[in-house]
């Protein structure tokens, strides 16, 4: 790291428990934003303003008038254009110093298994089911940590997995209710910040290898309550996806 680096991480290093080394390891590190919507903003902008060394935004979507009630990093003018090239367009304005790769276009197939495999952390910032059960097999056949987070109405869900710990699938079976999209449901606002800027923070102590990580553990956050409750999620041994019978990838 140069001068300006020290300089604009200087409030990370002060912290006893990232210092120089920790900091040093996230300006060496890749990560993976899956979806620039409401939870991937906060998340992107977070992680490379943080110094995040290569930050991947992957989005096929384009900007909407009815996106900017909640997903900050866009402005009027980015109606129409791709989400993940806007994005990474205002990640850089705010630090040039890191490298910013959008991918405009829906992950899936080969191309996400190269893109999960390429990265350090894998966020999952997507809006359905099918999405978040193709990033969770990804993440499990390359052994990268997932930090996924959900949120509707004014319910927020966050959680780590990978490791040692259960996979989504142990959580979320594939035959799970679908959850309606916030097109269809409505969310609050700040609600996709507060659990998109929690993703980041969870990603980041991944990086920097410090605190605990979330593995195991569920947070629902319920906004109209300003609460908390966190549940723990044990390994499913008889996971299709990480359980120890599961299909050769």
């Amino acid at each position: 790291m140069n001068d300006n680096d020290l300089l604009r991480y200087s409030r990370h290093i002060l912290l006893p428990e990232i210092g120089l080394e920790g900091q040093a390891r996230a300006v060496q590190a890749s990560a993976l934003v899956i979806g620039a919507g409401g939870l991937g903003c906060p998340a992107a902008l977070y992680l490379g303003a943080a110094g995040t060394g290569r930050l991947v935004i992957a989005d096929g979507d384009a900007v909407d008038l009815a996106n900017l009630q909640r997903q900050v990093g866009f402005r009027h003018h980015d109606i129409g254009a791709n989400k993940a090239q806007a994005l990474a367009q205002r990640v850089l304005e705010n630090n040039p110093g890191i490298i910013v790769d959008a991918l405009a276009l829906r992950l899936e197939g080969e191309a996400l298994h190269a893109a999960v495999a390429q990265a350090d952390v894998v966020l999952d910032c997507s809006d359905n089911f099918a999405t978040r059960h193709a990033v969770n097999r990804a993440c499990v056949a390359s052994g990268k940590p997932l930090v996924s987070g959900a949120a509707l109405g004014f319910a927020g869900q966050l959680a780590v997995f990978g490791g040692a710990g259960p996979c989504y699938r142990c959580l979320f079976g594939d035959g799970a209710e679908a959850a309606p999209r916030c097109s269809e449901a409505g969310v609050f606002g700040p609600l996709v910040g507060i659990m998109g800027a929690a993703q980041a923070a969870e990603a980041l102590k991944l990086l920097m290898s410090v605190g605990q990580p979330l593995t195991g553990r569920l947070l629902l956050f319920d906004a109209l309550a300003a609460s908390w409750r966190e549940i723990r999620v044990p390994r499913d041994p008889a996971c299709p996806v990480c359980g120890p019978f599961r299909p050769a990838a």
